[in-house]
């Protein structure tokens, strides 16, 4: 079961309402329905799913509707029409139509949120800021005292329990609301451009951090963003908006590779491909390679023989007839052990390198990079043409 699922959402601010919705229903803009009825659309007909352990960004210009989605999830904006379902105890909240019981304890247990001013309560010190959702909670103080102390550890803040918001630098204070946000063992975290506010170097540090978090508490995101580079970096998914309207949701790659219309490809068109676009969109499928027997041929004049066993698995490498050595990569890293480039002359690596290892490891080896997919069966060759093409934004042609 997905852990949010907005099911062809309006939000509407402004009295009359019905008017608004029968002119969603018609297309009408958001400046169209203003001058009509003087409500705002926040959002119309938003449909998402999120599913448990994914960070979805929700990512567009200011005014385009991210916020105002994201504070549906907890009640913060009331749903005109539609439902917004949070999983909760094997089952699912509408927060859109729940009791006000049911919405409490989604704010006390399911859902936190982490705030783009960092929302510190200045009379209280690093550590009872973040002991303050369990307090209200009522969890007994021995648990609150061991909850915090875990999770100051968890941000590096251990040294700086005692001290108070305005002796933290940004960043630091940034942590203690994620250290907060934590703390109440949500599954599902709020994030409102959490990291706007900080200098880039700090901010880029944050999101490693966040991303590292992740990797080990594997908890659900939801991440309003307005900077492209960040919602790529971090997003499993992508949701773009537009007036209030989702124009695209997918995997970065996918956005950058084929932008659902001009707005989409607008926004992408000045990204950096390096730490988005992974092996699988800049491979020769490998039955598009020529192959000889149980050989298959990693460049145009055959020099470079790969051999598979009979599961399509590479086993063995020959250049210009003599045996070779081959690298793997390390699938979590994207790195191989050798430090020497005469002792490799082929890397194997996973489909999913992301591109900036690919150049990497190209360029280490001199020789084109065999992809395999999660099975070790050869999926396709990564070479200079592959990796020009993608760095051009140029789509393969289908084979």
């Amino acid at each position: 079961m997905s852990a949010v699922i907005f099911d062809h959402v309006d939000i509407l601010f402004g009295d009359r309402q019905a008017e608004a919705i029968a002119l969603i229903d018609k297309g009408a803009t958001r400046d169209e329905i203003l001058k009509a009825t003087n409500v705002v659309l926040g959002a119309a007909g938003v449909d998402l799913a999120v599913e448990p352990g994914e960070i979805c960004v929700l990512m567009g210009l200011s005014g385009s509707g991210k916020s105002t989605i994201l504070r549906a999830v907890n009640g913060l904006n009331k749903v005109a029409r539609g439902r917004v379902l949070v999983k909760h105890e094997g089952g699912a909240i509408d927060v859109a139509h729940c009791s006000a019981g049911e919405l409490r304890a989604l704010r006390t247990g399911r859902v936190a949120m982490v705030f783009q001013q960092f929302a510190l309560l200045p009379w209280r010190t690093v550590a009872e800021n973040i002991a303050f959702g369990l307090e209200l909670r009522r969890t007994p103080k021995p648990q609150i005292d061991k909850v915090v102390a875990e999770k100051l550890a968890m941000v590096g803040l251990t040294q700086w329990a005692g001290k108070y918001a305005h002796e933290l630098s940004g960043g630091m204070q940034q942590r203690v609301g994620l250290a907060r946000a934590f703390a109440t063992d949500a599954d599902i975290l709020l994030m409102d451009e959490p990291f706007s506010a900080l200098d880039p170097l700090i901010r880029d540090k944050l999101q490693d951090e966040l991303l590292a978090l992740q990797s080990e508490l594997r908890k659900t995101i939801i991440f309003v963003s307005h900077d492209l580079d960040e919602a790529l970096k971090i997003g499993n998914k992508i949701a773009i908006l537009e007036g209030g309207r989702i124009v695209q949701c997918g995997r970065a790659e996918d956005i950058l590779l084929r932008p659902a219309n001009a707005y989409v490809a607008e926004f992408v068109k000045h990204m950096n491909p390096l730490n988005v676009l992974r092996g699988g969109a800049l491979m020769t499928p490998a039955a598009a390679l020529v192959r000889a027997d149980d050989e298959m041929l990693l460049d145009r004049g055959g020099r470079i023989r790969l051999r598979l066993d009979g599961d399509g698995r590479p086993s063995g490498v020959t250049l210009d007839g003599r045996a070779g050595a081959m690298a793997v990569a390390d699938r979590a890293t994207g790195q191989i052990a050798a430090t020497n480039p005469d002792d490799v002359d082929i890397v194997v690596a996973p489909i999913d390198l992301r591109m900036r290892s690919a150049i990497a490891l190209r360029s280490f080896s001199g020789n084109p990079i065999v992809l395999v997919d999660d099975l070790g069966r050869m999926a396709g060759l990564c070479g200079d043409d592959e990796i020009y093409r993608a760095l051009l934004q140029q789509r393969r042609p289908s084979v």
